[in-house]
């Protein structure tokens, strides 16, 4: 009976701290200083992973593939900011993304929003969009050779 009650402690706590995609991060304030400290924009995804058909395109058909993943390591620093129905976030986490979907004005999933390392707006898509890692390449490298002048 202990065995079982520790596995199953053990097993909400690896659940718990995987909610993020692979590579993404579900913590905004340590991912905007990771990119200020790696000179590197911030992606945010928000997202109904586990309703959202359109989010769940996105991932399979843009976040998931090698190409992004190379060009996200070397650009980005990645925020999943959740809104599922089946399953219950951490309240900081819950209470994080609530807070980050009024202040970006969020209304639709999946609505993507680059920001600049200091958190300032760059670019937004809302909806699937099949072209993202081209338009999001040509993004960053325009606010690269902004910052540069």
């Amino acid at each position: 009976m202990k065995t079982l009650l520790v596995s199953a402690l053990a097993l909400l706590a690896i659940s718990t701290a995987a909610l993020a995609k692979t590579g993404w991060d579900d913590d905004y304030e340590k991912s905007l200083a990771k990119a200020k400290e790696e000179n590197k924009m911030v992606l945010l995804d928000f997202t109904g992973s586990d309703w959202c058909g359109w989010c769940v395109k996105l991932d399979d058909e843009v976040f998931s593939k090698s190409a992004f993943k190379k060009f996200s390591k070397e650009h980005l620093a990645l925020v999943e900011l959740d809104f599922p129905h089946g399953k219950k976030l951490p309240k900081k986490t819950a209470e994080q993304n609530n807070a980050l979907k009024s202040k970006f004005g969020v209304s639709g999933y999946p609505t993507i929003v680059l920001l600049d390392k200091d958190g300032k707006e760059a670019a937004r898509w809302v909806g699937y969009k099949a072209t993202l890692l081209d338009e999001l390449k040509a993004k960053v490298d325009a606010a690269k050779t902004s910052a540069a002048k």
